[in-house]
This record gives structure tokens, C-alpha cells and sequence, in this order.
């Protein structure tokens, strides 16, 4: 069920009733830790005489024995059974054989298992080692017991289907499924409570599946871990509940309270633990008057102190010393789920309201403590963003573009008409490039050498080209990589776009710039004898720009862009300072990618980057990867008072742009968010203008689970504050997928194309904005639905 329709938390009275000592009681998990205490309380206390003790060992366990002498000791019949109970045939032959003169009167299903990770992680065997034994096993139970009359039937569930559990995403959903089978049991007339436990001490039980570290986090969170006698009270307890779901934990008042501070604290609890409102006011800066305390000479130690003190808490270490201030946070030890947990705890020891990402952002303890301590001083550390513009405000104006994407789009037009018609171009792998498809694609994505997706962003025909047109000879055209050719003719398109006869360029100081990031035209393949001679440059990744300023005899710049996926917004960067600076009077710049080997599929499987479906679902709560495509965008640009002067349509122009790296963060490949707001920042000074003179983003949104959250804080930061209206946010990635080197300036083209026709498309695949990005941080809206 949604948090929000929990019922409100009671205390239960004690009414425990007694089992039939004369029928049969099954407990599945039973030689497990609380499996084998619930057994001996049943017997000692509520007087049953008669247990089947199911387990997937069965004898075979560790205990079993000297448990079953124990009970038998007390006066019960014990049969401990061997049985798989995921495994519906296997419990139907164990119900089979409990004999008519001690028939089932009680289900105790207490089996589980524990393969943790977090839900972009898991993998499908992680689901099924967990929801077997769980919901598997309590299906069959129903299923196999619905015609019995029980007297109880109870579900050993856990509060993190009720609170949530980070890194228990499996283990969340599977006890989720025993609380909702409880409820439709009850609906039915059927017997049925499922018991929530919190965290036992007892060795065997769940807590023995987690690390030390694990333990101290749950504990932190204001969960104490139950005593045997305790967990026993609460068991009795639920015998008698009227819901069919009880909660059975122990709860840390202090540990509530550090999470309420933060802001962290499960809606479900918010009525038992709440801070007083002048407590909360007072949090909000208490970093700061305790640094107006310390004389300033001191304020960098103590908020490094404290940073090192909180990493050595969530990494389990017994003194900050053991942290070196310089060291990544990533090659310390932290996963995502230790990054969470040092963010909440600086929020509760700071006051500090803390970004999701702000551990990415500033990836060891030096630099973390030196937000923190900007933060905390007046005007924070965007106020010490110091930028300086660039010599000249000329605008440049784009005055042609051409393009080629998925779904046969051949034109800005065309890919205008897929954007307002709010389409997608994704469909299969294609059939033409010689991929051995029966091989590519396996749904595990642990196997080797494939793919888990097998949809994309394809041309039609990337190999057709009309080399006569251009001149160039059979075997010549042959060796070259399509993405020379897509450029090469995109770039003639953009020209006469233009209204430029690509002729007339020839012996001018015309530029090329050209992003390309694949190089794998031909790899794995030999050539043939016939085309030797001709690979070299048919292959060279500099002749993807060359190839074009030769063909059309232009003697300006011409180099090929190769920073990834910003490729073909460098090299429009590269050549509006090219023109500004007077190094060519036109530009041609864009970019283009063309997936010759499936490596960028079965590379990001591996490393469980890809969205199964293809699709990019850009800022959206069901994001689960990139989708890759290819393409080609070219644009044709003057400086203004040039195109002005040379007749030229003026379809936008670009007032400033910047470039940056991210430097240190917690990986190689790990975006930055503090770059990105200061890449934003140098853009808008660059081109005289403020943050709120801009109306809509058109945004990188690959859908990854962190880029994405990442990206929207830099946004949040810069473009969200202050503002009368809000930013509007989209991406045509999730229209095209990712286009990779020809991304950016797809971006560019829909951004144009939207200005000119004076509507906004809307952005696809978002069910719900992305829960791990604090859109309250900011005004900033999604386009999920077009707008003027």
C-alpha cells in the first residue's frame, strides 16, 4: 500500500488464544533462528502437541535435532520434513501426509531469505532467491489451504515493506506481498495476519544475513533490535490482532528524533515522533552559530572534524583519523546506500537542508567540508561563484540546419512533427549491420558478450550514399564509416538550408566542427584486399571533419569534437569562438553517431546502465537507464551582423556557451553537480544574461538514476531560484533516445524548431517526477504536457 494510506499505529491488548493440542501446527523456516524459537514458545506456552517443522534442509540443519529432542522433551510430536516450500508440488505432497487424527489447524509461514541490493541493481535471480521462499511459499500456502478450516494463519513479514528499507528493495516488496495476502485472506473469511517484525537479536534470524555495518545503520535509524522475550510478547500479542497487519518493533526515541531533524523520518511515524516547530526553526542554522563561536581560524578544522567523524560513523570505524581527508568517498568504502546515510546525518549534526547527490558533488571529506562551511556562512557557495565574460557579446546566428535521426526523420521539420506528436522512435535491433541477434540479446544481465535491451534508436539505411554525387570512388566510399558519409551529407543540407551554394565556399575560411565518438566501423572484420589503402582514412576519426572541409575546398578550421556525449555542443562551443574570434566567417558544427557493433549495448549491460525498454524516461521515478541511438545535426552559423549583411534566414541566435570538465568526483565517469553549476553560470555570464531571463531547459536527461538527479540539482541551483515563473524542463531523448554525439545538437534543433512555432513539447515517459531530486529546492517544472 502507498504510505499514505497506513492506517494510523495502536497498541494491541493481549489476547492470546490457545492452539489445539490436539491438531497440527506448520512452521515453514523453522530451523532457522525465530523459526526454532516460535516452535519451543508454542509448545511451552500455548500448549501445542503437535508441530510440523518444514525447512529446506529439513534434519540436514544445523540444530535440528537437538530441537526437535527438545520439544519432544516437553511433550510435543516433532516432524522435522525436508521440504522446499517455493516448490508447490513439494507442499502439497508435506500436507499430504499430516494424518487425519491431527489434522492443520495453523500456518506459521516464517521462511525468508536475504540477496540485497538496491533497485537499479537487481538482477532477476536477486528477485527470485528472495520472493520464493517469501511470496512464492505463501501463495501456495493459501492456495493449498483455502479449503481447510485453520484457526490461524500467520505471515512473518518485515517493517521494511511499511517503512521502507535502503538496499531492500527485493526484500520491501516481497514481505509488501505477504501484508496484502493477509488482507485479501481476511476479505475472503479466511484466517490471516501478517506479523512485521523488526530487527531480532537471536542468532540464525535475518539479523545473521546482515554485515556489522548494516546492523549499526538500522539501529541509527531508530529501530532497536528485539530481545528474544520481547519478540516473543509481541508475537503473543498479534495472536489476537483484528487487523491483518501488525507491527512488532522496538523503536528508539532518540533515533526517531535525529531522523525527524533530518527530515527523513517515514510519514507513518511522523505522529509518534515530532520535533517541537521552534526546535526545527532553531536546527536550521545551527552550524553557523556554533562557527560565530570559534574564532574563524579554527572554522575549517571543526567542519572538517565533523565530516570526518560522520564518515568514520557510516563506515563503521572506530576513529575519524582512520579517514584521509583527500581520499574519494567511492575508494573509502561508500555505496549509494552509505552516500544516503552521511548525507542524513550531516543534515541532523548541521541544520543544513543537503542536496540526494551532495556526496557526488563533493567527493572527499576536504571538499565536502568546505560546502558545508561556504553553506553555513552568509550568502552560501553560489554567492562565491566568480565569473568573468567573454571579451565580445556578438550573438551567432544559426542560419541552416539539417538533420537525420530514428524513425525516418530526414529534416528539422520532420523531427519536429515527432516531438509535437509526442512519439518515440525506439523499435528493434536492426537487421542490416550483420549483428547475430539470436545472440545479442539475453534478459541476464550477467551473461557475457549481451545484451539485456534489444530496442534503440536506429537510422534507416545509415549505408546508402550517393558517391557519385560527391565524387568519390566505389571501393573509397566502401571503406569510408557512414559517419563520414551522414556528415558529409548533412552538412550539404545544412548549407542549402542556408541558402548557401556549398560550391561557393570552396577556397573560403569556412570551418568544420564536428563531434564523433564511435570508431568501430569495420572492427572485428577483415577487409577486403580491394579496399586497402583507403581504410586508413576511412577509418580516422579526424577525417569525419576533414572529409567535408576537403570536399567542399573550405581552408577554416576543421577538427573533430570527441568529449563523449557533449561532443556536438563543444563543437558548436569551438566554433561560435571560432567566428567570434575571427578565425572563420561560417561555421559548419554538429555531430554524428552511427552504432556499427552492438559494443555500447553488451559494455552499459554489464555495467546495468541500460534501460530494458530502450527508452530514456528523462528526470522521471521509473528512470532505469539510457536508451542508445544514433544520428546526425548540423548547423550552419555566421556571426550576426554577417548574416544580417548576407541575407540569411536568422533562425535563432546563441547570445553565450561555456565548457568545463568535473574534475575529482567519486569515479572516473560520476558526473559533478557543482561543475554543472558553474558550467551554467560562465554560459549566462558569457552571454549577459541572468538566471531568470531564461524560460525552458532543454536538458541532458539521459534517465540514469544518477546523472539525472545530478543534472536537475545543478538546475535547481542556478535556473530555479528567484523566479516569478517556473523553468520549464524537457529533453528529446525521450523521444529519440540518446543520440550520443549528435545529442546535443538534436537538443538545439527541437529548441529552435519550438521557439519558431512558439510551443513547447512535451517530454515522455515521465509517470512521476524522480523522487531522488528535491524539486522543492527550486521552481523548475517538467513539460509532461505541451505548453505555449
Amino acid at each position: 500500500p502507498r504510505v499514505g494510506t497506513v492506517p494510523p499505529l495502536a497498541e494491541t491488548e493481549e489476547r492470546a488464544p490457545l492452539f489445539d493440542p490436539e491438531a497440527t501446527v506448520l512452521i515453514t523456516g523453522a530451523t532457522g533462528g525465530i523459526g526454532a524459537l516460535i516452535a519451543r514458545h508454542l509448545v511451552s506456552e500455548h500448549g501445542a502437541r503437535h508441530l510440523l517443522l518444514a525447512s529446506r534442509s529439513g534434519e540436514k540443519a544445523e540444530g535440528a535435532k537437538e530441537l526437535r529432542d527438545e520439544l519432544q522433551d516437553l511433550g510435543a510430536e516433532v516432524t522435522i520434513a525436508a521440504c522446499d516450500v517455493a516448490d508447490k508440488g513439494q507442499l502439497e505432497e508435506l500436507l499430504a501426509a499430516i494424518p487425519d487424527e491431527h489434522p492443520l489447524d495453523a500456518v506459521i509461514h516464517a521462511a525468508g531469505a536475504l540477496d540485497d541490493g538496491t533497485i537499479e541493481s537487481l538482477d532477476p535471480g536477486q528477485i527470485e532467491r528472495v520472493f520464493a521462499p517469501k511470496a512464492n511459499a505463501a501463495w501456495h500456502l493459501h492456495e493449498l489451504t483455502a479449503e481447510m478450516k485453520l484457526s490461524a494463519f500467520f505471515l512473518f513479514s518485515s517493517i521494511a515493506a511499511t517503512f521502507g528499507s535502503p538496499g531492500q528493495g527485493n526484500y520491501a516488496a516481497a514481505n509488501s506481498f505477504l501484508d496484502a495476502l493477509a488482507a485479501r485472506r481476511r476479505a475472503e473469511g479466511l484466517p490471516g495476519t501478517s506479523i512485521a517484525w523488526g530487527l531480532w537479536e537471536t542468532q540464525g534470524g535475518m539479523s545473521s544475513q546482515l554485515g556489522e555495518v548494516d546492523l549499526t545503520r538500522i539501529r541509527r535509524s531508530g529501530i532497536e533490535p528485539l530481545s528474544d522475550q520481547r519478540g516473543l510478547a509481541f508475537f503473543d500479542l498479534a495472536l489476537a490482532v483484528e487487523n491483518p497487519l501488525a507491527l512488532a518493533v522496538s523503536l528508539d526515541p532518540a533515533g526517531l528524533r535525529a531522523r525527524a531533524a533530518a527530515g527523513i523520518l517515514p510519514s507513518i511515524l511522523r505522529g509518534i515522533v515530532r520535533l517541537p516547530t521552534q526546535r526545527r526553526q532553531a536546527s536550521a542554522g545551527f552550524l553557523g552559530a556554533k562557527l560565530a563561536d570559534l574564532p574563524e581560524a579554527e572554522h575549517e578544522t571543526y567542519v572538517l572534524d565533523l565530516v570526518r567523524a560522520e564518515v568514520a560513523a557510516v563506515l563503521g570505524h572506530d576513529s575519524s583519523s582512520a579517514i584521509e581527508p583527500s581520499r574519494a568517498f567511492k575508494d573509502l568504502g561508500f555505496d549509494s546506500l552509505a552516500a544516503v546515510e552521511l548525507r542524513n546525518r550531516l543534515g541532523a549534526s548541521t541544520g543544513l537542508q543537503l542536496a540526494p547527490t551532495v556526496v557526488f558533488d563533493y567527493p572527499n571529506a576536504t571538499a565536502l567540508a568546505g560546502y558545508l562551511l561556504a553553506e553555513a556562512s552568509a550568502g552560501g557557495m553560489a554567492a562565491r561563484v566568480a565569473v568573468k565574460a567573454q571579451a565580445t557579446d556578438e550573438p551567432i546566428a544559426i542560419v541552416g540546419m539539417a538533420c537525420r535521426y530514428p524513425g525516418g526523420i530526414g529534416s528539422p521539420e520532420d523531427l519536429w512533427r515527432l516531438v509535437t506528436e509526442g512519439r518515440d522512435a525506439i523499435a528493434g535491433f536492426p537487421e542490416d549491420r550483420g549483428w547475430d541477434l539470436q545472440r545479442l540479446y539475453d534478459p541476464d544481465p550477467e551473461r557475457q558478450g549481451t545484451s539485456y535491451a534489444r530496442e534503440g534508436g536506429f537510422l534507416e539505411a545509415p549505408s546508402h550514399f550517393d558517391a557519385d554525387f560527391f565524387g568519390i570512388g566505389r571501393r573509397e566510399a566502401t571503406a569510408m564509416d557512414p559517419q563520414q558519409r551522414l556528415l558529409l551529407e548533412a552538412g550539404w543540407e545544412a548549407l542549402e538550408d542556408a541558402g548557401v551554394d556549398p560550391a561557393s565556399l570552396r577556397g573560403t575560411p569556412a570551418g568544420v566542427f564536428a563531434g564523433v565518438m564511435h570508431h568501430d566501423y569495420a572492427n572485428g572484420s577483415t577487409p577486403p584486399l580491394e579496399l586497402e589503402g583507403y581504410m586508413a582514412t576511412g577509418m580516422s576519426g579526424s577525417i569525419v571533419s576533414g572529409r567535408l572541409a576537403y570536399t567542399l575546398g573550405l581552408e577554416g578550421p576543421a577538427m573533430t569534437i570527441d568529449t563523449a556525449c557533449s561532443s556536438s555542443l563543444v563543437a558548436l562551443h569551438l566554433a561560435s569562438q571560432a567566428l567570434r574570434g575571427g578565425e572563420c566567417s561560417l561555421a559548419l558544427a554538429g555531430g554524428v553517431t552511427v552504432i556499427a557493433t552492438p559494443t555500447v549495448f553488451t559494455e552499459f549491460s554489464r555495467q546495468r546502465g541500460l534501460a530494458a525498454d530502450g527508452r530514456c524516461k528523462s528526470f522521471s521515478d521509473s528512470a532505469d537507464g539510457v536508451g542508445w541511438a544514433e544520428g546526425v545535426g548540423v548547423l550552419v552559423l555566421e556571426r550576426l551582423s554577417d548574416a544580417e549583411a548576407n541575407g540569411h534566414p536568422i533562425l535563432a541566435t546563441i547570445r553565450g556557451s561555456a565548457v568545463n570538465q568535473d574534475g575529482a568526483s567519486n569515479g572516473l565517469t560520476a558526473p559533478n553537480g557543482p561543475s554543472q553549476e558553474r558550467v551554467i553560470r560562465q554560459a549566462l555570464a558569457n552571454a549577459r544574461l541572468a538566471p531568470q531571463d531564461i524560460d525552458a531547459v532543454e536538458a541532458h536527461g539521459t534517465g540514469t538514476t544518477l546523472g539525472d538527479p545530478i543534472e536537475a540539482g545543478a538546475l535547481l541551483a542556478t535556473y530555479g531560484q528567484d523566479r516569478e515563473r517556473p523553468l520549464k524542463l524537457g529533453t528529446v531523448k525521450s523521444n529519440l533516445g540518446h543520440t550520443q554525439a549528435a545529442a546535443g545538437v538534436a537538443g538545439v534543433i527541437k529548441t529552435v524548431m519550438a521557439m519558431r512555432e512558439g510551443v513547447l513539447p512535451k517530454t515522455l515517459h515521465v509517470d512521476a517526477p524522480s523522487s531522488k531530486v528535491d524539486w522543492e529546492a527550486g521552481a523548475i517544472e517538467l513539460l509532461t504536457e505541451a505548453e505555449p
